[in-house]
């Protein structure tokens, strides 16, 4: 009998996976399927507008990036297939922080202060070099990143990518900001802003990513400080200790009541009466701490109402320091006096009284300003302690919290401590070096919001969210987030187009390349060729408009998402390769703004990408960038955390 020819031909079990993938790429390129699929539909009258997030080109790939361009790559083939042309551009984030630190950890950097002594004694040249390496590796991985998404079988003008360190999209981010500064949204701002202090740079609101918080146990304080003229002291309690130099007033509740603990008769303190607190957790964690350390509520003894303690005056522990002096002398009305802070002050973990140190915490300093307090500031950019803060200037406030804590156990023989308790809370990290962040209060550059949150949120509605509490999400963050901190004392990244005068505070916001030069008086032969980074465009100087005093760029690079958002107007070009359309030729750019479609992840991108693309959408055209976008769940494998499988995370 003869035998049956098998249906399949019989299959190896050592299948050489990588080997199949080669020989199918060379078939495709042999017989230029990639071509002939990107010009399909290049006669087409209908358009399918689909806009890339730019994936940071910093470290090969991970599996999240597969996962989300074969996600938008779905889109794309769907519409080819029904006759739409498209753009099929495929874009690169390039300047930021992400791309800085593996260059530092690449050079075995530890500081910025290396980074401008790469060329020794030469700060210029140094940061020539610093910025041409971050330079270097983005193309580096730009190109193995390519090569990456071709053996994932995605079609793209892989030819024409977009790059958001190119001329183009800078240029066209310093045409916003002139925008924006046409309609007074730009300042300068002193405030106390989250600080790394590896990085040495502010960290905006954005930036700080629920993701971005980590379980740390810290080693926390009670203090407590004698008030004068009373024969009782408060009782504090702050998760950071190396901020008590910086205290300079005590907020209560005014409704609460406070009791009154002693220990043998001779200490007295006052906190929060345990039953204000709600949560039974946090008062049985409040009493363990109080009552442990001896002190007792003496039947009789009467609740003492909030309201009946504003006004007090204290002493503190670091009153003898020069810059303490300095706070007291500058506002002795308010200087170490208890204040009314109804909102602030909640009955959860700690003792029901705050310590205020506005130069080391946002709401602190906001409250500082409302109540006339100082500002005693305590840290450089390193963390470590300015001068006049005696025998602790020039230590590290962050990496050795116990120089604080030993002083205040022997300080007058322990008087102004309570105790030391362990806790595990929630803290920020830097998103990129992952260095717990402290606060400063320094100078930033800002975008101010509330004029044009209105105009966002309209364009945010007319923006189809799939799943649709996308849309819930956006406004929320609209309605609550700040003004838009742009600033960044970094070297890689867009060069803030801000000229100020040191003389009488007057600043220019230059638009284009073109008002640059035509305003400069010294320097543009140095500038001229180059790209508008630094350090080559801090040449140029241009004369102040107000009093003729000739002005220097602020220092300054820009915050990364204003490189992200401004795709919608740089990117957009004839054949991906030419000039912006929004300059050249509007019309035939409005044929593919907004954009029909865009994707991306959750994590961070409704109050990064969505937002940056509305904000400054909003600002150009008010209108939205984009009619539809639909957001994907994160694809992480059982087993691994974010931080070691995001080998190059977006921002």
């Amino acid at each position: 009998m003869a035998k049956t020819k098998p249906f399949f031909e019989p299959l190896s079990p050592n299948v050489d996976f990588p080997k199949l993938e080669e020989e199918l790429l060379k078939k495709w390129n042999k017989e230029g399927t990639v071509k002939r699929y990107l010009q399909k539909n290049e006669n087409s009258k209908k358009n399918f507008s689909f806009l890339d997030g730019p994936i940071t080109a910093n470290n090969p790939m991970g599996v999240h990036h597969a996962w989300g361009r074969t996600y938008k790559d779905l889109w794309q083939r769907f519409y080819n297939m029904r006759g739409f042309k498209q753009r099929f551009q495929n874009g690169f984030d390039c300047q930021g922080l992400w791309v800085e630190v593996e260059v530092e950890k690449e050079l075995g950097l530890k500081s910025k202060k290396d980074i401008e002594n790469l060329v020794p004694g030469d700060v210029k040249a140094s940061i020539a070099k610093f910025v041409e390496l971050c330079r270097q590796r983005v193309y580096k991985y730009a190109k193995i990143q390519t090569e990456q998404s071709k053996r994932l079988g995605y079609f793209m003008d892989w030819d024409n990518s977009y790059f958001t360190l190119s001329e183009e999209n800078n240029y066209m981010i310093w045409h916003f900001l002139k925008k924006c500064n046409d309609r007074g949204l730009i300042y300068k701002g002193r405030d106390s802003v989250p600080w790394c202090p590896r990085c040495g740079t502010a960290i905006s609101q954005h930036e700080i990513l629920t993701e971005d918080y980590r379980e740390l146990t810290h080693e926390t304080v009670f203090f407590k400080v004698p008030v004068k003229d009373r024969d009782f002291s408060l009782l504090a309690w702050t998760t950071t200790p190396w901020t008590i130099p910086a205290n300079v007033a005590l907020a209560i509740n005014p409704k609460f009541k406070y009791r009154v603990w002693k220990l043998n008769n001779k200490d007295t303190i006052l906190t929060v009466n345990p039953d204000e607190i709600a949560d039974a957790e946090s008062r049985e964690w409040f009493n363990k701490n109080v009552v442990e350390a001896g002190f007792v509520h003496e039947k009789g003894t009467e609740d003492i109402l909030g309201k009946d303690l504003v006004g007090l005056k204290y002493e503190g522990p670091f009153d003898d320091l020069p810059r303490v002096k300095d706070a007291l002398n500058k506002n002795p009305d308010t200087f170490h006096s208890v204040i009314d802070a109804e909102d602030l002050v909640v009955a959860t973990k700690g003792t029901g009284i705050l310590h205020v140190a506005p130069g080391a915490g946002e709401e602190d300093y906001k409250l500082g300003k409302e109540k006339n307090l100082s500002v005693i500031d305590v840290i450089n950019e390193e963390a470590n302690y300015y001068d006049q803060l005696g025998e602790f200037s020039g230590k590290n406030a962050k990496r050795h919290p116990e120089i604080i804590i030993d002083f205040l156990k022997s300080k007058d023989e322990g008087r102004f401590l309570l105790k030391t308790a362990n806790i595990t809370h929630r803290y920020p990290a830097c998103w990129r070096c992952k260095t717990e962040l402290v606060w400063r209060v320094v100078d930033e550059w800002y975008i101010a919001i509330d004029p044009v949150r209105e105009d966002m949120k309209k364009v945010t509605k007319r923006i189809r969210w799939i799943p649709g509490f996308g849309l819930k999400r956006e406004l929320d963050w609209l309605k609550n987030m700040h003004d838009w901190l742009i600033s960044k004392k970094r070297y890689w990244g867009l060069a803030i187009p801000i000229w100020e005068c040191k003389k009488c505070g007057n600043f220019e916001v230059i638009g284009s390349y073109e008002e640059l030069k035509e305003k400069a008086v010294d320097g543009w032969e140095k500038f001229e060729g180059h790209t508008p980074h630094k350090p080559w465009v801090d040449e140029v100087r241009i004369k102040c408009s107000k009093c003729g005093e000739i002005t220097e760029r602020i220092p300054d690079v820009g915050n990364p998402w204003l490189d992200a958002g401004i795709v919608s107007f740089s990117t957009i070009s004839k054949d991906n390769k030419s000039d912006p359309l929004y300059w050249s030729d509007k019309e035939e750019w409005q044929k593919w703004f907004p954009a029909d479609f865009i994707t991306e992840s959750f994590p961070g991108q409704f109050k990064n990408w969505f937002y940056s693309l509305i904000a400054m959408s909003a600002v150009l055209e008010n209108r939205e960038p984009f009619k539809t976008v639909k957001t994907a769940g994160l694809c992480i494998k059982v087993g691994e955390t974010r931080s070691n499988l995001m080998r190059a995370p977006r921002k």
